[in-house]
């Protein structure tokens, strides 16, 4: 089991954000996270990576217990995260961008130039524009840039927060089409995604937050001929 969520709770202060969350990603699997906004989809993500310390519950990445290291480790151990908010670096190049992305591995030169040349294959846009700010990068070309960045890092699981937001329907088209290709290669993938057709059909399987807890579960595709999935979506 590629990464295995035990009773996660996470707390602002007062509020808590995520309430006895489980959830599982097998090795090689796609998991959709869906969920109204304020669900507590993101707070689970950078739970996982890292990013905020758990008031409780375990994670465990090919089971071992994880829970609460550090980003830097969580890297070094397999995982990668694409923040919703579309970060890059702006006033350095495409090509700069891609090599911080392999700064755990950078001692690993040949090994970094191979997936250099793999990002620019699966992304082409990219490969046009290696030498450009990515500041200077349209939205979706960015989006792009933020994953491959994370590719560059070698991940064992991809965490991914609202990949098509704010994108045209074309380049949306494009991002999921690249997300199934990652997916091909055995790379377990768990997916936040307000686009609720687009995610149920890349994953294999899909969890429903609401207030923070785990709402509805299962096969994608019954998840998505379930009548019910909006009143389990909104809440209502």
């Amino acid at each position: 089991m590629a990464l295995a969520v035990d009773g996660l709770e996470v707390r602002y202060g007062g509020v808590r954000a995520v309430r006895g969350v489980d959830i599982t990603v097998g090795d090689g699997e796609v998991v959709a996270l869906l969920g109204a906004n304020g669900a507590g989809k993101s707070s689970t993500l950078l739970a996982i990576a890292g990013a905020i310390r758990p008031f409780a519950g375990r994670v465990r990445l090919d089971g071992r217990d994880v829970t609460g290291t550090t980003p830097e480790r969580m890297v070094r151990a397999g995982v990668a995260m694409v923040p919703e908010t579309r970060d890059v670096f702006p006033d350095l190049t495409v090509e700069e961008n891609l090599r911080l992305g392999a700064y755990v591995r950078r001692r690993d030169r040949a090994g970094v130039e191979a997936d250099r040349a793999a990002m620019f294959a699966l992304f082409p846009r990219l490969a046009e524009r290696a030498d450009q700010t990515a500041g200077t990068l349209s939205g979706g070309e960015q989006q792009m840039l933020v994953i491959a960045r994370a590719m560059m890092s070698r991940p064992r699981l991809l965490l991914l927060d609202e990949p098509s937001l704010g994108l045209a329907p074309t380049i949306v088209e494009q991002i999921f089409a690249m997300i199934a290709e990652l997916a091909a290669t055995g790379l377990s993938i768990l997916l936040v995604e307000q686009n609720v057709s687009k995610a149920l059909a890349v994953a294999s399987r899909a969890y429903v937050m609401r207030l923070g807890r785990i709402a509805a579960a299962g096969p994608a595709r019954e998840l998505a001929a379930a009548a019910d999935l909006e009143d389990h979506y909104l809440g209502g």
